[in-house]
């Protein structure tokens, strides 16, 4: 079967930061059970091909098992794991960095009547589908590329192009085939995301946020909730409270400065998202944390 040899090669050439001999193209092996983690989801393809990985951002939680993948349009901040993962049962997932350039490379050379149709609303900002065999065999072929280093400056390309087709093609082809489109609403959006994520500290109106984005404040209000299932306030405190998170690892005594260096002019509201968000006050929260981190 496909996914048992998409299982071999993965646990062969996982690597402990789960980068690849191929630009773009990421392993994960997780061998033990973990807690949900804050991150940045990038744009990306994800593929299961043993256990399972559960997504939370916004009010919405995504699983995908084996034979699965989820597709990231928008660089959002997520809170994942991988589940019932063990020694004996590692879960073991392949990801593709999605380059907007490649794909509207992809989009110019199609036939018009080959490619999705979008609605009036961008697609969400990750879905979850089940892979085709032809799309785990572009994956497979990708991935033996690693036993193969001659053929791998040439073929690479090429197996990462069909990938892209098949998605671009199959049930998320218009989550997929929005990034590479300059004026499409999802592009508008990412544009507000990638501002709120650079200038999280700074406090903004929603007004000039959707100028930036090209939008009136009806549509993109509209628009930023349906792709990132949050308001662009409650993305910025996500953004916010996770780098905090960050900064009390290596600052656990000074909450009060960790919170304002992310923007919080209050140390209790900080304290209180804080917990809201993590479950524990940041001073508690940072001594489990460094109390988790091996030495």
């Amino acid at each position: 079967m496909l996914l048992d040899q998409l299982r071999t090669l993965l646990d062969r050439h996982a690597r402990p930061d789960g980068t690849t001999a191929i630009d773009g193209v990421l392993i994960s092996r997780i061998d033990r059970p973990s807690e949900p983690s804050a991150s940045m989801s990038g744009t990306v393809f994800a593929l299961i091909a043993q256990g399972a990985k559960r997504i939370g951002v916004g009010d919405r939680v995504y699983e995908y098992r084996a034979g699965q993948y989820l597709v990231a349009s928008v660089d959002l901040p997520v809170n994942g794991h991988f589940i019932n993962s063990s020694a004996a049962n590692p879960a073991l997932g392949f990801g593709l960095t999605l380059d907007p350039a490649s794909v509207a490379e992809l989009l110019l050379r199609a036939e018009p009547a080959d490619l999705p149709r979008g609605g009036g609303i961008p697609p969400l900002g990750l879905a979850v589908s089940t892979a085709s065999d032809e799309l785990l065999d572009a994956v497979l072929r990708l991935l033996r590329l690693l036993d193969e280093p001659r053929d791998r400056g040439v073929l690479a390309p090429l197996y990462k192009r069909e990938i892209l087709w098949r998605l671009i093609t199959g049930e998320q082809g218009a989550t997929v085939a929005q990034l590479g489109l300059a004026d499409s609403s999802l592009a508008h959006i990412a544009r507000a995301v990638g501002w709120i994520r650079d200038h999280y500290r700074q406090s903004f109106q929603v007004e000039d946020v959707a100028r930036r984005a090209g939008m009136s404040v009806s549509a993109f209000y509209r628009n930023f909730q349906a792709v990132t299932a949050m308001s662009p306030i409650q993305f910025q405190k996500q953004i916010r409270l996770q780098e905090a998170r960050l900064l009390l690892a290596t600052r656990p005594g000074d909450v009060a400065g960790v919170g304002h260096s992310v923007g919080y002019d209050s140390p209790s509201q900080f304290s209180r998202e804080y917990r809201r968000q993590f479950g524990a006050p940041p001073s508690q929260d940072a001594a489990r944390l460094r109390a988790l981190t091996p030495p």
